[in-house]
């Protein structure tokens, strides 16, 4: 997977540098300039759909249960910058953000579970969000090889959603103990009642069909707040682009950019769709670029602070509670000064006990 990750950065640097080079620097670096303060309010704009993001985690909890709106949108602030800084498949956040949620008093396993149904949630809404931006498109008349791979894609992407969707349910569950079952040789291991309670939590929290459907409008308008990024900044480089042509841009950029999940930072993959998303509205290639880079300077103006917020976290907190972390491969390098620190955690990451009664639903 490091190698693969390697692989994709080599070949995403040569493909933006590339670009670059084909549509002129000089005429990229004038179109940036004209964004004058609009880069700016795309970075107020991705601040404001970082926080809406934790909101529509925070509902996802049972009311008894919900920790502080603050924590869920600093920790979500920590996850959008993992993902988007740091070589993790767009994923490594998640499971930092489920252990650093366990710092306030939430129980390990409604951590894990509600991090999960989260992913479900935006997993869904982006879907939606990449319909109905297929479906403006071919209302404004666009028509051609764009509407198709974007058609395609969409076919390809419904079943993973369901098979991610079916994973989390009892399907999923007995899946993984018959596997665990096979590799344990029978043998009674503490993991199975870590498996119970994390599905027991899952099925509590789909239950709540009010908060899962909430969540979902609410991701659904963070994406739409998102837009804003492309409409204010094209805007300002003097380009008469209506929100509805933004959300087509916005939407189907991000598909692209999640389908290139393996390249760190979506490199050439948001450049390359940028490029041919802006082009179907008359815009030129100098611009969808130095759009990219107006988004890349959004990443770093709030993804560098969520890093050193994630790092204050790490040091503000007490060694003796500090719940172990199940991190894959991909992470190590980048967890290493926190390693001696993990290691002393007593907490197992996803709780062992069983689940409170009035947390099965709602």
């Amino acid at each position: 997977m490091k190698r693969l990750t390697t692989l994709g950065l080599i070949a995403g640097l040569c493909t933006v540098i590339g670009l670059f080079v084909s549509s002129g620097p000089e005429a990229v670096a004038a179109a940036l300039w004209a964004s004058g303060w609009g880069a700016l309010l795309v970075v107020a704009a991705r601040v404001v759909a970082v926080a809406w993001a934790g909101l529509g985690w925070w509902v996802v909890f049972p009311r008894g249960e919900r920790p502080l709106l603050r924590a869920c949108v600093s920790v979500r602030f920590v996850r959008e910058g993992v993902n988007t800084l740091l070589p993790v498949a767009q994923v490594g956040g998640d499971l930092i953000g489920a252990r650093l949620l366990t710092r306030y008093r939430v129980p390990g396993a409604l951590s894990g579970a509600s991090t999960l149904v989260d992913l479900m949630v935006q997993a869904l809404t982006q879907f939606l969000f990449t319909m109905a931006g297929l479906g403006i498109l071919v209302a404004l008349g666009g028509d051609g090889p764009i509407v198709h791979y974007v058609g395609l894609g969409l076919v390809v992407a419904a079943p993973a959603l369901l098979a991610f969707y079916l994973v989390q349910r009892r399907f999923g569950q007995n899946l993984l103990q018959a596997a665990m079952t096979r590799f344990a040789g029978g043998r009674e291991w503490r993991i199975f009642g870590a498996v119970d309670v994390m599905f027991d939590r899952l099925r509590g929290l789909y239950a709540a069909r009010s908060r899962i459907l909430t969540a979902i409008a609410t991701h659904l308008f963070g994406w739409v707040i998102g837009t804003f990024e492309v409409w204010i900044a094209l805007r300002f480089m003097g380009y008469e682009v209506g929100f509805l042509e933004a959300i087509v841009i916005e939407s189907l950029a991000q598909a692209v950019r999640g389908a290139a999940f393996a390249v760190p930072g979506a490199l050439g993959a948001q450049e390359g769709g940028l490029i041919a998303l802006c082009a179907v509205f008359g815009i030129p290639a100098e611009a969808a670029l130095a759009l990219s880079l107006i988004k890349r300077l959004a990443d770093l103006a709030v993804g560098l602070p969520s890093l050193m917020l994630w790092h204050a976290m790490e040091d503000e907190s007490d060694p003796g509670r500090l719940p172990a972390a199940g991190i894959g491969p991909a992470l190590r390098t980048w967890l290493s000064p926190h390693r001696t620190q993990l290691r002393q955690a007593p907490v197992p990451a996803y709780g062992y006990a069983a689940a409170p009664a009035d947390a099965k639903g709602e």
